[in-house]
This record gives structure tokens, sequence and C-alpha cells, in this order.
């Protein structure tokens, strides 16, 4: 029934990230949680959540706290401050009230959002370029 693999895995506590943490509806959790794989929170959570994976919330999911991960696709309800190191999706309908960064952000129609985003890799050399804005909006040039 178990290969001599995964008793050897067993016994060394490793972690298997490709399993999926669920919180269920229902449930309903207060505290921190850290977790290398991927976790789906369909209940409640107030605290904070740090995933190397993806955070996915459903439509009856609730988070309230700080939130980083690598992805994270949200249907749910969420007062956070949300750190997503490459793709945030947002469903239509998903409630976000808080402070996001993201590398990259996809947002379906009927999605809200109330709060601050700032999204992208940082620009390197934009204030060094050979051209600049001026308050006005026109382009300058710049001497060196």
């Amino acid at each position: 029934m178990f290969n001599s693999k995964s008793k050897t895995m067993a016994r060394n506590n490793e972690v298997d990230a490709s399993a999926i943490n669920t919180i269920r509806s229902g449930t309903e959790i207060t505290g921190d949680i850290i977790c290398k794989g991927d976790i789906r929170i369909d209940g409640k959570l107030f605290g904070n959540l740090k995933s190397e994976g993806k955070v996915v919330v459903g439509e009856n999911g609730l988070v309230q706290g700080n939130v980083e991960c690598a992805y994270a696709t949200i249907s749910g309800d969420m007062k956070v401050n949300l750190i997503v190191n490459e793709l945030l999706t947002l469903k239509s309908t998903a409630n976000i009230v808080g402070e996001i960064t993201a590398n990259k952000l996809q947002i379906e129609p009927g999605a809200n959002f109330t709060g601050s985003c700032k999204m992208g890799a940082v620009v390197k050399g934009l204030e060094n370029s050979k051209h600049s804005m001026n308050k006005k909006g026109n382009e300058t040039s710049k001497t060196a």
C-alpha cells in the first residue's frame, strides 16, 4: 500500500509541497498560519498567513490580517494587507479592503477593492533616462 519512499518521507518529517491545506466552510481559526504549500480558505481566518505557494480564498471565505504568498486567487472577503510575489487574481465575487502589493494583477468585472495598490517590478534606470517629463507632462531633454 505504501512504497518505501513515502515511508521515508514520513519518518524524516519532510513536507509534501504539492498537498493543499484546506480550511473548510464552518471552520474559524484565530491565529497565524505558515505553510510551505498551497492553502484554500473556505472558512474564516483571523490572523496572519504566510505561504510559499498559492492562496485561494473561496466565495464563502473570510480573511482578516496580513497575507504574504507567491500566488493568490480571491473569490471571498478579505480585510488585509496582501503581498503577492507573482500573480494576484480577483474573481468577480471578491471583496477586498486593504493594501495590495503584487507583481501582476488580474481583476474580473464585478470584483470590489477599496484601498491602495502597488504593482509591477521595479523599473530600474527610469530616472536616468535621456528624456524626462516635466510637471505639465511635456517631454524635456536631460543633459549630462
